[in-house]
């Protein structure tokens, strides 16, 4: 990769030129053109939206079809049950700390946006039948589930779920590049990748400059709702932008686990007070009621739904809601996939897929039936029909004019700002350090100004967006900037399904294969043999010991192994770790799979039964240690301490014949070579 890289200084830099030039490029474009001519631009964007909706609209949703089928297929298959990471990881994260991370920064906000102003919209315009009747409530209801529900995460899902595995799984950087590395190879490094990257951060910044100006609006709303004396203005939600910038750039500076985790659980907590609150004044019987109802509609309509462009019809409903919604969702799709998979590592597939899909999914249909049916009761049970006046006027205002009917509205509405602000800040810093990732090849560790620089462009393209047509040009951003990875998207799910088959021919090489059977020594007669196991049964080592083993018995196996190839040319290599009391041997293959033989020490606490057996020599005793086997997927949870030199190499020789076995298995070409640190 061509970057450049200085290592002194605040100035010092990881960008990747052939990424970071032709995205600035681009930038500066959109920047200039709007600011220079925002009427222009304004209608630019209104007659592109137009196009790109009535040309592709089916594209869209043929493709986003497929992601949600690609997503629950490999959740019900036997690759669900595939580690991301090692086999031996664990998850790096709490659930709760999880799920609050990718909740905050998937679409918080738009739960605040849309929570009422969404059915209360379809409740009034609906895009078949009679407006404001029984009909057109339940048809709100199911269109805002359809909206956020399944499809939205099955996106999210895809992009998350194969940056994860081919980022902790086989050793490839967190960029988008690497899914489409079982295809390309290692021309994801040359200018497919580039141009890949590159994409992947014009949908990011398009699409969080949509979710900014979509919050700026509605806190601008609640200031003007809470203080009248701040006017509903451009100006002023400019100046929000500046100033809610500035705090997403504090919060970008202070890193992943002080600054967004911290916020992340903020937000959750607060989402659910309101919630909760609204859910206990509200009519809570009627909430559950439709809960339950709108749930099993959402559930047996769904597969109409999903295909469903209103092709019979000529109104551009499908354009304004269902195409905005997932083009906005698939721009947002490299931000928020490469986030989750950065906090997903160590979960399995099958986890990881059931935590994205199931719970936010669930959480979102609860928040609409809290909000949602309870704007929709005040309208036709209590008779409070102005509100549907207040949101055709502006989306924005739907939220507190809901509160307008419970107690404590002042509370609610400033909790509500703040909680917008909140999430807006997740966005905005999480948003930041992925494209700053992106474009520096997939390096997280990178320095101050590089965030900095793209927190502040998030908030300049959101401004110029606005200053060019409001919601018209931010939804242009969103949908058009989709286009091009809405196929990047297509192309990685090809990508995943190959890599997925390559590693079932490695497990199936690992679990059915049987090593050939070798004759035990003469020497080793049954009554050795029996003394030796249960030695090795009952014994519990010290650190010295197994230190010693390793850096004795299982080095000069591996040496041997070692010299006993030259002859034949393969490029065994012998790293000894002493730092970390592991030997490695190592064969490095340009066009095909490494393999790793690995013995290191491993630490355990005694065994209770060792203590109630009253063993003298274990009394004081409270760790023991194990030398244990690590291939390249990780740990293979056996102990070789107490082998000799033959049994070792035995065993070494039997887990290369199983590798032998997997390449002789697997697809004739291996399009690329895994190095790996995965294991470490």
């Amino acid at each position: 990769m061509t970057s450049t890289t200085e290592t002194k200084g605040f100035f010092k830099t990881a960008i990747l030129l052939p990424v970071f030039i032709p995205a600035v490029i681009v930038i500066v474009f959109v920047l200039f053109g709007t600011i220079s001519n925002p009427e222009l631009a304004g209608q630019f964007f209104s007659e592109v939206l137009n196009y790109v909706t009535h040309t592709f609209g089916w594209f869209y949703m043929l493709a986003v079809a497929t992601f949600l089928i690609f997503i629950v297929g490999i959740a019900m298959s036997s690759w669900g049950n595939i580690r991301l990471g090692p086999d031996h990881a664990e998850p790096e994260y709490s659930f709760l700390s999880w799920f609050a991370m990718l909740f905050s920064a998937g679409y918080g906000i738009a739960l605040l946006f849309f929570g009422v102003a969404e059915p209360v919209l379809h409740f009034s315009q609906p895009p078949q039948g009679t407006p404001e009747s029984v009909d057109a409530a339940k048809q709100a209801m199911q269109i805002a589930y359809f909206h956020w529900g399944f499809h939205i995460w099955a996106i999210y899902g895809v992009v998350g779920l194969s940056l994860a595995y081919f980022t902790f799984r086989h050793g490839l950087p967190l960029a988008m590049r690497s899914t489409l590395f079982p295809l390309i190879g290692n021309h994801i490094n040359g200018w497919m990748g580039h141009t890949v990257d590159t994409f992947a951060i014009l949908g990011t910044l398009f699409g969080i400059a949509t979710t900014l100006g979509l919050s700026v609006t509605q806190i601008n709303t609640g200031m003007n709702y809470l203080f009248p004396s701040i006017p509903i203005s451009t100006p002023v939600q400019i100046a929000t932008i500046l100033i809610i910038t500035l705090l997403a750039t504090f919060s970008v500076v202070a890193g992943m686990d002080k600054g967004i985790k911290r916020l992340s659980i903020i937000n959750i907590g607060l989402a659910v007070a309101l919630m909760l609150f609204v859910f206990i004044v509200g009519p809570t019987l009627f909430i559950l009621q439709t809960f339950v109802e709108n749930t099993g509609s959402y559930l047996s309509n769904l597969v109409e739904r999903t295909f469903s462009l209103q092709a019979y019809t000529s109104n551009d409903w499908i354009g304004n809601w269902t195409l905005f919604i997932f083009g906005w969702t698939i721009s947002w799709a490299p931000f928020v996939g490469i986030f989750i998979a950065k906090i997903s590592r160590g979960r399995t597939i099958r986890q990881f897929i059931v935590g994205i899909m199931l719970i936010p999914t669930f959480f979102t249909f609860l928040w609409f039936s809290v909000f949602g049916d309870t704007a929709l009761h005040m309208i036709m049970v209590e008779g409070y029909r102005s509100l549907v006046q207040d949101v055709q006027q502006d989306k924005a205002i739907a939220l507190f004019k809901l509160y307008e009917h419970l107690p404590l509205t002042s509370l609610l509405s400033f909790l509500s700002v703040i909680l917008i602000i909140t999430f807006f800040v997740t966005s905005a810093d999480s948003g930041s350090l992925v494209i700053d990732s992106l474009a520096s090849g997939g390096v997280t560790d990178t320095p101050i100004w590089q965030r900095i620089f793209w927190s502040t462009t998030q908030g300049l393209i959101a401004s110029a967006l606005l200053l060019a047509g409001g919601l018209t040009a931010l939804q242009t951003a969103s949908i058009v900037s989709a286009l091009p990875f809405t196929i990047i998207m297509l192309i990685a799910i090809i990508g995943m399904c190959r890599a997925l088959v390559i590693e079932q021919h490695r497990n199936a090489s690992l679990t059915h294969h049987q090593p050939t059977q070798h004759a035990p020594e003469k020497s080793d007669d049954t009554e050795s043999l029996i003394q030796r196991r249960l030695h090795c049964l009952v014994t519990f080592p010290t650190q010295q010991q197994v230190s010693q083993f390793i850096a004795t018995t299982a080095y000069q196996s591996m040496e041997a192994v070692k010299q006993g190839f030259q002859d034949k040319d393969w490029p065994f290599e012998v790293i000894y770790d002493e730092v970390n009391t592991r030997v490695q041997l190592r064969l490095s293959e340009l066009d095909n799979v490494e393999f790793i033989y690995e013995v290191r020490m491993c630490e355990y606490t005694i065994p209770s039964y060792m203590k109630d057996l009253k063993r003298k020599e274990y009394a004081d005793q409270e760790k023991y240690y194990r030398a244990e086997v690590f291939l390249l997927r990780g740990g293979r949870a056996y102990d070789v301490y107490g082998f000799d030199q033959s049994s070792l190499i035995n065993d070494i020789l039997n887990q290369f014949e199983k590798y032998l076995h997997f390449l002789h298995i697997s697809p004739s070409t291996l399009p690329w070579k895994m190095e790996s640190d995965m294991h470490h």
